[in-house]
């Protein structure tokens, strides 16, 4: 009898212990984690022994790192938010002011009314395009500009884009030079959104390259090549990022959302967007999908 009331004692007695040890552990827990602030990459540790602290202790470091991704992502959104509102406003800004001198000037000198009045509306047209890329930037970014997409011919929105361009060409000085196995070919794409994704690599070409504009195709690959003009060339890698400028003064002009616009665009209808430098030439390549591409 009376070593099978010790015995039980015993037990009594580690199951004390490890009661007291789990209490220690659940305070111990809590004052680290009323203490930590919440930027802190601190993790809980666990010193008891058994199945229910540790797992306990997993689990709330799974919360404190998902809550500390969380913050993270939202400052990293913080960041691009400025860092866009500041692009928009100096893109926005420049033709606005622009536009606002000439018309000054166009009071001060009013013989000289015709020449202010064109450059006032060209100003006001750069405007109006930039405007129209962020909208449209935006609508992508929202989800809120649905494509059909369907088997259509690649070629011909081709052709309409660079009709549309013709003017700038010919006062560029640029003679497209074209390249095509086949002018049957045929994607899966929205005749508009391919449309836009062109005149996006046109206007890219004009606006950043040092003349010359090569435009061939292969397959279900069409490619854009066009000379660099001299000084440092734009990292490939991030010719997509929005408001890339490989030129930090962005005299070029535009908003740095042309390429974005084309990434998005070709990966909404299936397709994909890359970009390299072969010597001294850019080249963007579009590769689209021959047939609907399978569900993800």
């Amino acid at each position: 009898m009376l070593p099978a009331l010790i015995l039980a004692l015993a037990a009594l007695g580690s199951a004390l212990l490890r009661l007291w040890a789990y209490r220690a552990q659940l305070l111990e827990m809590a004052r680290v984690l009323e203490e930590t602030p919440p930027e802190s990459n601190l993790r809980l540790t666990v010193r008891t022994f058994g199945m229910a602290p540790r797992r306990l202790c997993r689990a709330v470091n799974q919360r404190l790192e998902e809550g500390r991704q969380l913050r993270l992502e939202t400052q990293k959104r913080e960041q691009e938010l400025k860092y866009t509102m500041t692009c928009i406003s100096h893109d926005i800004r420049t033709p606005l002011a622009g536009a606002m001198g000439y018309l000054q000037l166009l009071e001060e000198d009013p013989e000289r009314q015709t020449e202010y009045l064109d450059i006032v509306r060209e100003r006001l047209e750069k405007l109006e395009e930039l405007l129209e890329e962020l909208f449209l930037y935006t609508r992508l970014q929202g989800g809120s500009l649905p494509l059909k997409c369907e088997t259509t011919a690649a070629l011909p929105p081709l052709w309409d884009a660079l009709a549309e361009f013709y003017p700038q060409l010919e006062a560029a000085g640029v003679e497209p030079k074209l390249r095509f196995d086949r002018e049957d070919m045929t994607v899966w794409a929205s005749p508009e959104a391919l449309g836009r994704v062109y005149r996006n690599l046109i206007a890219n070409a004009l606006r950043h390259g040092g003349g010359g504009l090569t435009i061939s195709g292969q397959d279900q690959t069409i490619c854009f090549s066009n000379e660099l003009p001299p000084g440092p060339n734009p990292d490939p890698e991030r010719l997509f990022d929005r408001f890339y400028q490989s030129s930090p003064d962005r005299a070029a002009g535009g908003a740095g959302l042309g390429l974005s616009i084309v990434r998005e665009l070709m990966e909404r209808m299936g397709g994909q967007a890359s970009a390299q430098i072969m010597g001294n030439e850019l080249q963007i390549s579009l590769r689209l999908s021959a047939s609907e591409p399978p569900a993800k």
